[in-house]
């Protein structure tokens, strides 16, 4: 489960403080996706970093599989997202000098933790077996986005956040991270996405909008 009370964040700009999230509350529990659209500059990514522990914001609490996450020490917290967060980037973010295999089994060795087994059945699952030994640079982008989501899921995390997972793939690709996303939720799991694609109102169970700041159009 995923609780957000009270969020606020502003960031400092050369005419002024702007304000991007104010007493924002969110609950997502487990089992459930919830998608948040709106347009470029609405917040979407803030809130996603926000709840993901990389963002700390200026008021308000972010629970998560009921421990408060910023009342955690750095080293805890840090932990405690590698084993209970699951975060999808926009960009990807994977690592250029090892495989997709490898890219998927980060979490694990992170925690120590031999997970190879469960790293190959999200290879097969997603359609990578054939590309399990490329490196990402080797990769399309619906296959850096798959491997993307299967590191995310390795861990199991009580929470998984994406931000934009559709962005700059096609349909089919855009459908089978949907899925994936859906499915895992389906699992009894938390998901919450950020997107400003409209494809995603089909597989979520709830919605919400966010609007640009103000003084921002």
């Amino acid at each position: 489960m995923l609780k957000m009370e009270n969020i606020s964040k502003a960031f400092p700009r050369r005419e002024g403080r702007v304000q991007v999230l104010e007493n924002f509350s969110l609950e997502v529990p487990g089992g459930k996706l919830v998608a948040v659209q709106g347009a470029s500059g609405c917040g979407k990514t803030t809130l996603l970093l926000v709840a993901a522990g990389l963002l700390r914001p200026d008021t308000g609490t972010v629970e998560v599989a009921g421990t408060l996450l910023y009342s955690l020490r750095r080293d805890r917290q840090a932990a405690f997202r590698n084993r209970h967060i699951g975060m999808v980037f926009q960009q990807f973010h994977l690592l250029p000098y090892l495989s997709v295999r490898e890219n998927i089994l980060v979490p694990a060795l992170l925690a120590g933790e031999d997970a190879g087994d469960a790293a190959d059945a999200l290879v097969e699952r997603f359609g990578l077996a054939k590309r399990a030994g490329h490196r990402p640079a080797e990769l399309s982008t619906g296959e850096r986005q798959r491997t993307a989501l299967a590191r995310a899921l390795l861990p199991g995390p009580s929470v998984l956040l994406a931000d934009e997972p559709t962005a700059n793939l096609d349909h089919e690709n855009a459908q089978t991270v949907l899925r994936a996303l859906a499915d895992f939720a389906r699992e009894g799991h938390a998901v919450l996405m950020v997107s400003h694609d409209p494809r995603v109102a089909d597989f979520a169970d709830s919605s919400l909008q966010l609007e640009l700041p103000r003084g921002r159009a």
